[in-house]
């Protein structure tokens, strides 16, 4: 039978937190800190305009409250500054639980690639401070087929035969570029801190849905199989931005939802 640390640490694994290490005394509070914060991390994404629709210089920022589990733990803001067909995004997290609180923040470099006509990530640096602390930069190579990542001091090297490695705000970036292109189906790959995760994505039908800071509005769901099961949803009257995702979970369900959101980048009707 598990035990109530083994299931604490799968809990870990099944977020992309395989290096996070709970102590026997720490987990109870602890190891719900670090699923959030994992949380955070996989289901907080960018969303990026087709490559011919970015102006050559413009901003989006994004707030989004975080739920774990039908409780309001926490929120996220994040900021894409774009350049032509490159972008710098910085993300950044608070949750807390019974008062102890984690901070998230990252920033990532991408662009977008003549060769494979796709957005690829160039680098990224992530930081997680609280209870336990990493500290991650990674670089990717070769059209985003090899990687180097270095998780506090211990450097790993990672190769994909076909699909390009991608953090997780340039893999929702892509997501976003295939939905636009009319694609129901395909698969995509992420850089964990020590392992790659490939993930298959479907494109599910248009569905009216209440959010409480857009009321009643159209989105379109996309699933997420593989390491971390996922649905997106992303909103065509707000030029498919994302309004709100969910994470599924064995035990415990992580939502975020959009707040606010503001634009120079958009040509179409947004919040």
């Amino acid at each position: 039978m598990m035990t109530v640390m083994s299931r604490v640490k799968l809990m870990l694994m099944m977020t992309g937190c395989r290096n996070i290490r709970i102590s026997a005394t720490a987990y109870a509070v602890d190891s719900r800190m670090m699923i959030i914060v994992c949380l955070v991390s996989g289901l907080l994404q960018s969303n990026s305009a087709l490559a011919s629709d970015i102006p050559h210089s413009c901003q989006r920022s994004f707030n989004y409250a975080i739920y774990l589990s039908g409780l309001h733990t926490g929120k996220m803001n994040r900021t894409e500054n774009w350049q032509g067909k490159s972008a710098v995004i910085t993300s950044k997290s608070e949750a807390s639980i019974l008062g102890i609180g984690t901070q998230y923040q990252q920033r990532t470099e991408l662009s977008w690639s003549n060769n494979r006509n796709e957005w690829l990530t160039d680098s990224f640096h992530q930081q997680v401070t609280g209870f336990r602390s990493r500290d991650m930069q990674a670089t990717f190579y070769n059209n985003g087929l090899e990687s180097r990542v270095d998780v506090d001091g211990d450097i790993e090297n990672y190769t994909s035969s076909q699909i390009p490695l991608r953090d997780v705000d340039t893999l929702a970036i892509q997501i976003r570029e295939n939905l636009l292109a009319g694609r129901r189906q395909f698969a995509l790959i992420r850089q964990a801190s020590d392992a790659i995760e490939p993930y298959q994505f479907y494109v599910k039908d248009e569905l009216t849905a209440t959010i409480a800071s857009l009321g009643e509005i159209q989105l379109i769901p996309v699933e997420q199989t593989g390491a971390e099961e996922v649905t997106y949803y992303f909103a065509p009257s707000m030029n498919y931005q994302l309004v709100k995702a969910h994470y599924h979970g064995m035990i415990l369900q992580g939502v975020i939802e959009l707040e606010h959101y503001v634009s120079s980048c958009d040509t179409m009707t947004e919040s």
